[in-house]
């Protein structure tokens, strides 16, 4: 999800935003059928869910695509419903992946449908994941996408669609933030490691 969210963000998740699943309670014991006090995803919320191939493992990523739209890649643009999303060139950026390597990116601003806006990664527009087939959304169901679009196991490849059972809840804000450079007992080295300018900030 780079780069709305970097490696080493701690994030307070709303369950009660979507209602409650199994999923939305520890170790996820099998005692709510389906989905209670739900409310559906809009298009933009950064969610967090169970992966569908292996309930084990939480993903985070943002929802592209609701109940019934067509979702597909040309070009590097995000297609909904044949209507290509508006990408603002923004300019080449760069971030640090986990091994410490530089990466270069291109950066856009990308504005959903609805309006809501956010900062998207390309490496380029002819990645395997930058043209795609047309995919129809089922009902009960979502389309979910990293912003680090050439960089991100999502619901173009790996996740598929996203069950609205599997949905944990929406991320809201960033309540700590750490840039991994101290261990967790190096207490005197935590001011230096934490990242001040991104605790408290919302998630949009």
């Amino acid at each position: 999800m780079i780069p709305s969210l970097l490696v080493g963000d701690y994030l307070f998740v709303s369950k009660y935003s979507y209602g409650y699943s199994r999923y939305s309670l520890p170790f996820s014991p099998d005692i709510i059928d389906g989905r209670i006090m739900g409310s559906e995803p809009e298009r933009g919320d950064i969610v967090v869910f169970k992966l569908p191939s292996n309930t084990d493992i939480d993903y985070i990523k943002r929802v592209t695509g609701l109940p019934g739209d067509r979702i597909q890649m040309i070009g590097g643009i995000l297609h909904i419903n044949g209507v290509p999303v508006e990408r603002e060139l923004i300019g080449p950026s760069s971030y640090e992946d986990t091994h410490g390597n530089t990466v270069e990116v291109t950066e856009y601003i990308e504005t959903l449908p609805n309006g809501v806006s956010h900062p998207i990664y390309e490496f380029s527009d002819s990645n395997r994941l930058d043209n795609t087939q047309e995919w129809v959304v089922p009902e009960g169901h979502f389309f979910a996408m990293g912003d680090n679009r050439d960089n991100s196991l999502d619901s173009r490849a790996n996740v598929g669609f996203v069950p609205f059972v599997n949905l944990v809840g929406r991320a809201e804000f960033i309540f700590y933030s750490t840039d991994g450079s101290a261990n967790i007992w190096e207490i005197w080295k935590w001011p230096s490691a934490t990242r001040w300018s991104r605790l408290f900030d919302g998630i949009r």
